[in-house]
């Protein structure tokens, strides 16, 4: 609860799931509930510490030394120090996710607008990376670290540089779902292969049992990271008369995942 108590009664269970993602409001009852599963009876999946480490302004910190990997620089920021910022930047405010009020800032009369419309006292501001692929599309991968294994969920292509998948009209290019099918069933022996060092760092820091990914590929072939997410969904819920090789390439996380379950249970 919001005092960082848990009931007196608590169901039996073979497992526990820490389902509350990084936020900043909720930073405090990640380190609260630190405290609650240190002397927890079984085993505890995703520790809140561990959570915390997907903190926007954290993660880049974190990993900016990792091998063949770039997470562009986020810092938290007063509103009444943002003029000071250099363009292009990226502006969103604090606890947001989906894109929400995300917006590409190239000058200060676009810094001006966006303050005079959003009245928040701190901003996050982080760096602007162009990963247009040679094509002049941008490229979006979704990532589940699961047990430190990386399983593809799924590849978003589109002409805008704030990719989400619904958006980026993969149900109605045919084209876009051909390369996505391509991508996802060669997934393991090509892009997992030449980007397996930045994913084993990003898994040996963050030491998460699983943790969603959304990233993109540069031209250099350094791995881009835009996010790191324990609570992120993955699903096989497209409609499989238009994405029929989905649900044979999910069924592979899924399985990783009830394995993990099982692996702790056992331990």
């Amino acid at each position: 609860d919001e005092d960082g108590g848990v009931p007196d009664l608590v169901p039996d269970h073979d497992v526990a799931i820490i389902a509350l993602g990084e936020s900043c409001k909720g930073a405090g009852r990640l380190e609260k509930l630190a405290d609650v599963v240190a002397s927890w009876p079984r085993p505890v999946i995703n520790h809140p510490l561990q959570v915390l480490n997907c903190g926007r302004d954290r993660l880049h910190l974190l990993l900016k030394d990792a091998p063949g990997l770039l997470v562009p620089q986020t810092r938290r920021i007063p509103r009444e120090k943002l003029s000071s910022v250099g363009f292009p930047v990226i502006i969103r405010p604090l606890d947001t996710h989906g894109g929400k009020g995300m917006q590409k800032i190239d000058n200060a009369d676009m810094l001006a607008a966006v303050l005079q419309a959003n009245d928040d006292a701190e901003f996050f501001v982080a760096d602007y990376v162009d990963y247009r692929s040679p094509d002049g599309a941008f490229r979006k991968i979704r990532i589940a670290l699961i047990d430190g294994a990386a399983y593809v969920c799924h590849l978003a292509i589109s002409d805008d540089w704030m990719v989400h998948y619904i958006p980026a009209g993969m149900d109605m290019r045919p084209s876009k779902r051909a390369e996505e099918q391509q991508f996802m069933e060669g997934f393991e022996f090509d892009f997992a292969k030449r980007h397996q060092a930045a994913l084993l760092k990003i898994h040996e820091t963050l030491k998460l049992d699983y943790v969603v990914l959304d990233c993109g590929e540069l031209q250099d072939g350094r791995l881009l990271l835009f996010e790191a997410d324990s609570r992120a969904w993955i699903h096989a819920v497209d409609p499989v008369d238009l994405f029929p090789y989905k649900p044979s390439i999910m069924q592979k996380a899924f399985d990783a995942f009830t394995q993990m379950l099982a692996t702790r249970m056992s331990q």
